[in-house]
Order: structure tokens, then sequence, then C-alpha cells
């Protein structure tokens, strides 16, 4: 699907005679897409470690396999079942619509309507950063552009909020009744 646009090759690269007849050195990036198979997954990043390519994306499944794909050389590694369960997770309260973690120790970006609590006050007003530890970034009113938050931003019932924060606290300021 993608050969029309990437250059695309197929091969087991767990051998790394394989990697380096295909002219795997030439590459300037890498994605390793196996996730089952551990000992393909890490033999594969091995090789492309040692035929020196300068970015290497790999997808692990657990965090153990994580650390070992970044102990022996990953410059990326993502968790995408890990990531779309903690997602999940957090949308599943039906509070949040949107929810992005963006640390693994607990800073996230979330999308949410506004606590009725929110509704009718300027951000200046509300201080949410002092009073529930998050940080609205910015404001989507209905047919309105995108605005971001600016302290005489007025917070609407119908609007959706973009808010940071650390994710405990997220989690309680969108419970709020």
């Amino acid at each position: 699907q993608w050969q029309s646009r990437l250059p695309v090759v197929q091969a087991d690269a767990t051998s790394a005679e394989a990697l380096e007849q295909l002219g795997a050195t030439d590459f300037q990036a890498a994605v390793v897409g196996v996730g089952t198979a551990l000992e393909a997954s890490v033999l594969i990043t091995a090789n492309l470690v040692d035929l020196g390519i300068g970015s290497i994306w790999a997808k692990a499944t657990s965090l153990e396999h994580g650390s070992i794909l970044k102990r022996i050389g990953a410059h990326h590694v993502v968790y995408p079942e890990y990531d779309a369960g903690v997602r999940t997770a957090h949308l599943v309260g039906g509070k949040m619509l949107d929810y992005i973690e963006m640390d693994r120790k607990g800073f996230s970006v979330v999308k949410m309507r506004p606590p009725k609590a929110c509704h009718g006050f300027t951000l200046a007003e509300l201080d949410t950063r002092s009073r529930y530890g998050v940080t609205v970034i910015g404001v989507l009113s209905p047919g309105e552009p995108f605005e971001y938050a600016a302290p005489q931003t007025r917070v609407d019932a119908n609007d959706i909020i973009i808010v940071s924060g650390d994710a405990e606290l997220l989690e309680q300021f969108a419970q709020m009744p």
C-alpha cells in the first residue's frame, strides 16, 4: 500500500546478511513492527543498530520488551496496545472526548466538555491552575475557530476545552459536577 510513497522492502530482517544485501546501511530510518515475536523483534533491532541506522522505531508489547529494545539501541519505542488501553480507560467514563498521554509520568492533554462549575466564567475567574492543578490551553466554541486560552476567554456550556496537566488531576477535574 505504501510502495508509491516510500521505498518498501520485504525480507527476513532477522538476518543481518539479508539487511546488508538490501542496502539497509543506506536507510536513514527503519521501523520494526514485529511485536508478538519477541526474539525476532530483538534480533531485527540489534541488526539495524549494528548497521548504524540513524533512527530506529520499534514496537514493544510490554514495558520489559521496550526496556530490552532501548538497551540494545532502539531510538524510539512505541507501545500501541498499552497506549490504546490507557486512552480507552480514560474515555470510558464519558467525561473526556479525547485523551493523550504525553509522558508516562502522568502529564496528559485532554479534550472535554467543561464541568458545570466552569460555565459562564472567564479563565481568569476560574484560575484552574491554582484551584484544580490543571491548565486550560484552548477553547473550541461551536461555529468558531479554535481559541488559545487567554485570561478573558469565557467558557460556555456548549464549548469543548483542551486541558493539560497531571492525569489524576485531569480525571478529578473532568469528574466535577
